[in-house]
């Protein structure tokens, strides 16, 4: 994968430089074999522009405003690629959608959940990540999925 596509901390990009990286992931996943259709291509570029996440239904609503015909299922099977080839992540606790913070990476992330506000943030910690790894590995578990959900409460939160 080229560097240039480690979005670690960056957010969302200037608005200019959205679509080259759009560009860069569709090309991207058709080396994999994978197609990053206009439907697919829409639903990823909105979530990007939504670092909080959305819920599928915010994300539907926000597609039929510009393809009234856009139906739950097209948008479920558009979450359902982004997730696949890793440019999604589904956070089950508050059950939202959110680009990932780092495109296409395959390791696993850990997501920090604010339980008043509910706000999601991406952290990037190798290190945090291969000590839960090994701990779990010691207790003869693996993780079962890529996102590890921790509640946490958020800096803007705290300072209430």
């Amino acid at each position: 994968m080229p560097a240039s596509l480690s979005l670690a901390e960056t957010g969302p990009c200037p608005s200019g430089a959205e679509p080259a990286l759009l560009d860069e992931l569709a090309l991207w996943c058709r080396e994999r074999g994978a197609s990053l259709t206009p439907i697919r291509r829409r639903a990823l570029a909105l979530l990007r522009a939504h670092p909080g996440g959305l819920k599928a239904y915010e994300l539907l609503a926000l597609m039929q405003a510009e393809q009234p015909n856009a139906s739950p299922p097209t948008v479920y099977r558009a979450l359902d690629f982004l997730i696949e080839q890793g440019l999604a992540h589904k956070i089950g606790r508050v059950n939202l959608f959110v680009a990932c913070a780092q495109a296409a990476h395959r390791q696993p992330s850990l997501f920090l959940i604010c339980p008043r506000c509910n706000g999601v943030k991406e952290l990037q910690q190798a290190g945090a990540l291969e000590a839960l790894a090994q701990a779990l590995a010691a207790a003869g578990y693996e993780l079962d999925q890529p996102e590890v959900e921790i509640s946490a409460i958020c800096p803007a939160c705290r300072s209430k």
